[in-house]
C-alpha cells in the first residue's frame, strides 16, 4: 500500500510503514512484559488495544492472577508518568483529585489558596481494587476519565496526555466493596477477564518466583510513538458492513427495541438480557476493530476483528436479569449467542468461510 489520505482532512501517510511502526511498539513492549508476565497474551494484547484506542481498561480476576503486577509492568515499559491509587474504603474524592490548601506569603502575610494536585495527575494511572471505595470516590473518576480534566473549587486543571485508567477488581470478595454504576463502567472501554494460567504456564512461574531475581523491565516506548499509534487507529478507513455489522450486535442487546432488517433476536437475549448495551459499546466496537486490524499487519478491516472485540467491550455493558441468575448464564455466554446468531452482512465469501470456522 502506497501513500493515501486516511481520515478527513489528514496528510499523506506511508500507510504500511505506519503499519509497520505500530507492529513495532506492540512487539517491544510485549517482550519487555513477558520478561515479568508468563502467558496472558490474550490478556496483553487487550490492554495494549485499549490504550491504543485512547481508552481505559478494568481488569478482572481472583487474587493471584498478577493483574496489579500486569497493569505496572505495562507502565514501566512506557516513557509515561505512572500513578497508583490503592483504592480503600476510607479514600476520599481530593485523595484522588488533589486539594486547595492555604498558602502564606511570608513578606506580605497574604494568604491565597493553592491546588495542590493529587496523583490523577499523571499519564497511567493504575486503580488498585477499584471497588474497595464508596461511590463518592469512585464518581471522583467519571471527570478523569471521560473529559481529561479535574475541577476543584470551581476551576478546571487539565490533566497530562495521554491518559489512561487502568483499573484492577476482584469478583469474588464481596465484603467490603461496592459495585461500579453502570454509568462508571461504561466508561471503560474494556472489561478484561483473567483466567487461571495453563499448567505449563504455572510450572513456568512458579520456577521464575523461586528461583529469579527482580527482573528489570525497560522503558521501550515514547509518548511520541504511542500518540501516532493513536492518530493511526482513529484513521484508518471502516467499510460500512462492517460498521452496520457492530451495529446489530449492540441494537440486538436491548430488549426494548425492536430489531432492523426483519432479523431476529437471539433466544439468550430475550431470555436473560434485562437491560442493553449504549452507542459507546458502538463505538469501541469499531474502534477495537481497528486497533486489532492493524495490529494483525492490515489495515482492512473486517467484521470478524468486531467479533474478537466483542466480549471485553459488552460484557460489562449488558445487564442480567434474575433469570440469568438463576441459571447461572454470564455476560459472555449472551454474547457468545449473539456472535452466533447476528449475520455478517456484505462479508466476503472467504470472511464468511473463516467465521464459520471459527464457530465451529
Amino acid at each position: 500500500m502506497s501513500e493515501q489520505p486516511v481520515g478527513s482532512g489528514a496528510p499523506a501517510i506511508d500507510a504500511n510503514a505506519a503499519v509497520a511502526e505500530l507492529r513495532s511498539v506492540y512487539d517491544r513492549v510485549r517482550a519487555e512484559i513477558h520478561k515479568v508476565i508468563v502467558g496472558q497474551d490474550e490478556v496483553v494484547e487487550q490492554t495494549l488495544t485499549a490504550i491504543f484506542c485512547r481508552g481505559h481498561a478494568v481488569v478482572v480476576g481472583v487474587p493471584g492472577l498478577a493483574k496489579t503486577l500486569l497493569i505496572s509492568t505495562i507502565a514501566k515499559t512506557l516513557s509515561l508518568q505512572f500513578s497508583r491509587v490503592q483504592f480503600t474504603p476510607d479514600l476520599m474524592p481530593s485523595d484522588i483529585t488533589g486539594t486547595e490548601v492555604i498558602e502564606e506569603d511570608k513578606a506580605t502575610g497574604a494568604r491565597e489558596l493553592r491546588f495542590v494536585k493529587g496523583p490523577i495527575f499523571a499519564n497511567v494511572i493504575l486503580a488498585d481494587e477499584i471497588n474497595r471505595t464508596p461511590p463518592k470516590t469512585q464518581a471522583a473518576l467519571l471527570e478523569a476519565m471521560q473529559e481529561h480534566q479535574v475541577t476543584v473549587g470551581g476551576v478546571q486543571h487539565p490533566l497530562p496526555q495521554p491518559f489512561f485508567v487502568l483499573a484492577t477488581q476482584n469478583p469474588i470478595e464481596q465484603e467490603g466493596t461496592y459495585p461500579l454504576p453502570e454509568a462508571q463502567l461504561d466508561r471503560f472501554m474494556f472489561m478484561i477477564q483473567i483466567e487461571y494460567p495453563r499448567e505449563e504456564e504455572e510450572l513456568e512461574i512458579v520456577r521464575r518466583s523461586v528461583t529469579k531475581a527482580d527482573v528489570k523491565v525497560n522503558a521501550v516506548v515514547s509518548s511520541a510513538e504511542i500518540k501516532r499509534a493513536q492518530d493511526l487507529v482513529r484513521q484508518t478507513p471502516v467499510a460500512d458492513h462492517v460498521i452496520r455489522y457492530a451495529l446489530r450486535l449492540v441494537r440486538a442487546t436491548r430488549v426494548n427495541e425492536p430489531m432492523d432488517g426483519g432479523i431476529d433476536r437471539p433466544a439468550v437475549v430475550k431470555e436473560y438480557v434485562g437491560w442493553g448495551a449504549g452507542p459507546r459499546a458502538s463505538e469501541y466496537l469499531i474502534l477495537a476493530a481497528k486497533a486489532r486490524a492493524i495490529l494483525s499487519g492490515s489495515l482492512h478491516v473486517t467484521p470478524e476483528h468486531v467479533r474478537a472485540a466483542a466480549k471485553p467491550v459488552l460484557r460489562h455493558r449488558i445487564l442480567l436479569n434474575f433469570n440469568a441468575e438463576a441459571d447461572q448464564v454470564t455476560a459472555d455466554k449472551v454474547i457468545e449467542g449473539l456472535l452466533e446468531k447476528i449475520p455478517v452482512e456484505g462479508a466476503t465469501a472467504e470472511q464468511k468461510k473463516q467465521m464459520n470456522a471459527v464457530m465451529r
